[in-house]
């Protein structure tokens, strides 16, 4: 592993304008400086870098669309292949994150409250635990990690990663309350009333979106979302039906596989997959069938009845076949999520939009004073490191509230 990862590593060219950092990594990862420094033996300061920039490195050198991203646009790709950055990214990174010690800033005395333990939710409480802010994250789940722990799967993201975040993020000072979602017992009213100066809503995307046709609630019927934080309490049976073609269909499709079940099919709304490369590739590689241009009709007991969709050369839709059934055991929809509206329901001054989604400004600010939001529950479904800059941004934000409300400058 490690010799093939310096041989990757001295493949790199040290560009100028690096493409793989300014037009491929969503959070600008000094790609050509970590690999410099790793090369000349100091992977340590090319860990404290990586973290610094971006406090979950690890996860995302393992659940990156790296294809579109930074490799994707590594110019060592126009004469052959692309430098295997995500490899050397996860190997300093993971050899680095147990000796990372949080440097803190002198207490502020303010505190701030994280709802969520997701990638938003993490990002913002090291950013501010960073800054001197006593944080408390509340997690409705009993472990940390959000949809990362509870949407992909181990196999794609190791379980003991965000285990040792967990560890870590008690070491950085920053307080831990499992099972305990705000709503319910506690609201943001609460929160506030108990002291905290500001709020963080990291809540993410957990409602399955649903494909309105009929069957959906029949019991062979389920949603990747549900399945994926769960799959050893569901009995899908030998044949599965997979609708949607995105990355959680692949991960649904990849773990029914894992599961015992026989003969699994992704069925694709258009003539390709929106999946990332690799995952697809995997996907076929575990044996999981694709059938393309396929449209639901509805849901039944014996599977989904599918219609074929026509589309003219320039890719619009000109029409669909007859409903035909594509026998299944089970059927799974993973067609994207929408998020719970529990929190904005038990309180007041926050807005949403038509799809539920968090309403902010351009500094994550919400409609209500001091409360803060980001993440999927803003942008909706994103990956990992859409999440982690748009997170770092919301993190500058809250600083820059707090400090105003405490009368510095």
């Amino acid at each position: 592993m490690a010799i093939h990862v310096i041989d990757e590593a001295r493949r790199c060219l040290q560009c100028k304008k690096p493409l793989c950092r300014i037009k491929g990594c969503p959070v600008q990862t000094n790609v050509p400086e970590m690999i410099r420094l790793f090369l000349e033996g100091s992977i340590n300061e090319a860990g404290a870098m990586l973290f610094e920039n971006n406090p979950l490195s690890i996860i995302c050198s393992l659940v990156c669309d790296h294809e579109k991203q930074c490799e994707g646009n590594c110019i060592q790709l126009r004469k052959g292949s692309a430098i295997q950055i995500s490899n050397i990214e996860h190997y300093i990174s993971n050899t680095y994150f147990d000796r990372v010690a949080l440097e803190r800033a002198p207490s502020t005395g303010q505190t701030v409250a994280v709802i969520g333990s997701g990638p938003a939710g993490i990002t913002v409480a090291i950013k501010l635990a960073q800054r001197g802010y006593d944080v408390t994250i509340f997690e409705r789940m009993d472990k940390i990690g959000g949809m990362m722990r509870y949407g992909i799967p181990d196999f794609r993201l190791p379980l003991s990663i965000l285990d040792r975040y967990e560890k870590k993020l008690r070491e950085f000072g920053i307080c831990i309350r499992p099972n305990r979602t705000i709503g319910g017992l506690l609201t943001l009213d609460t929160l506030f009333a108990d002291g905290h100066d500001a709020i963080f809503i990291g809540s993410g995307v957990w409602r399955p979106r649903s494909l309105g046709v009929k069957g959906e609630s029949l019991g062979n019927c389920h949603f990747a979302v549900d399945y994926l934080q769960n799959p050893d309490s569901f009995a899908l049976g030998d044949r599965v039906a997979v609708i949607g073609s995105g990355n959680s269909a692949m991960d649904v499709a990849r773990t029914a596989i894992r599961k015992g079940c026989r003969y699994v099919t992704v069925y694709s709304r258009s003539n390709k997959v929106a999946a990332s490369v690799r995952e697809f590739e995997y996907a076929q590689a575990d044996g999981v069938e694709f059938e393309f241009c396929k449209g639901v009709d509805s849901i039944t007991k014996d599977g989904p009845l599918m219609r074929d969709r026509h589309f003219d050369e320039e890719g619009k839709l000109t029409g669909e076949g007859d409903p035909v059934l594509c026998p299944a055991d089970s059927t799974v929809i993973a067609v994207s999520q929408d998020p719970k509206d529990k929190i904005v329901r038990t309180t007041t001054g926050i807005e949403t939009n038509e799809k539920g989604l968090v309403e902010v400004d351009e500094t994550g600010a919400t409609t209500r004073p001091g409360v803060f939001s980001g993440g999927d529950v803003v942008l909706g479904p994103c990956n990992v490191v859409q999440v982690v800059n748009d997170a770092k941004h919301v993190a500058e934000a809250m600083d820059a509230y707090l400090r105003e409300k405490r009368g510095v400058k």
